[in-house]
């Protein structure tokens, strides 16, 4: 039997200590075995549904273009594809961040084993981010490329960025959730409401299914506050070449970048101390 032999001065909880994120992401990925047909069916039917639904369904019942490229009118499948990607990417953290929160902090106590070892509280937070971070890179990928298939994208090579818009409005999103979950230490129905009074409206009335000048101004405030419409807007600039005045495309990876930060911040606050208290 082979054995490991430690730098001199090294502690046997070194390697943890450095890398207790990595193991952390580990666990989570592994935990996700659990219901990684979920994950698959979902990552590849969802968008495979919605781009035949639109493309090949309400597409054909609309007769006025909704949007135009630098090259004029595009198909609204191409209008509506960007939207649907960053939807994938927040629904996945809607899921990732809140019950999967509540069952390490609250039903199986996983989080307080985790604490006992040399794993830091921030180290938790960030292994359980870059599992997520994982799952989501799978559904945005996956529907970049069923996107190119069906002809929604307005430049192929946009396949490759697409993705990494869909995670930043998953993250803008999920890291202020995941912070919020994170201080919840009894289930009463608060994410049931973050599902139905948030991610739904956010859903609807952030520019997904039709631009957002067309709602009534008393609801253009839905969009400007949502991370959905901020990175919906970069991805349709990036796909197809949407008109954005520079100062707009500004505000879109401030407000972006900004929930991200703070989501993080907040959230390595609250785990530790929760963990620490």
């Amino acid at each position: 039997m082979s054995t490991t032999t430690l730098p001199d001065g090294a502690a046997p909880e070194a390697p943890v200590r450095r890398l207790g994120a990595w193991y952390v992401a580990e666990y989570r990925l592994r935990a996700m075995k659990a219901y990684g047909w979920t994950i698959v069916v979902g990552g590849l039917g969802s968008p495979l549904l919605y781009l035949l639904g639109l493309g090949m369904g309400l597409a054909t019942f609309i007769d006025t273009p909704v949007a135009s490229g630098p090259h004029g009118p595009v198909d609204y499948v191409v209008f509506v594809a960007p939207a649907l990607l960053v939807t994938a990417a927040i629904s996945v953290a809607t899921e990732e961040f809140t019950y999967v929160i509540m069952e390490g902090f609250r039903w199986r106590k996983l989080f307080w084993g985790v604490n006992a070892t040399p794993v830091e509280p921030s180290q938790l937070a960030g292994g359980i981010v870059i599992a997520v971070l994982v799952r989501m890179l799978f559904t945005t990928v996956a529907y970049a490329v069923l996107a190119l298939a069906f002809g929604a994208l307005g430049h192929p090579w946009t396949v490759l960025v697409l993705p990494f818009v869909g995670i930043l409005g998953g993250l803008a999103f999920g890291l202020p959730l995941m912070a919020y979950s994170a201080g919840l230490t009894e289930d009463k129905g608060q994410f049931a409401i973050v599902q139905r009074f948030i991610f739904t409206p956010m859903f609807l009335f952030s520019g997904t299914f039709y631009p957002l000048s067309t709602l009534p101004g008393w609801l253009h405030w839905i969009g400007w506050v949502s991370p959905l419409w901020h990175a919906t807007q970069l991805g349709r600039v990036i796909s197809y070449g949407e008109s954005e005045p520079g100062w707009l495309i500004a505000v879109h990876v401030v407000v972006l970048v900004g929930l991200i930060v703070g989501g993080w911040l907040a959230v390595r606050r609250r785990f530790t101390r929760r963990l620490r208290a």
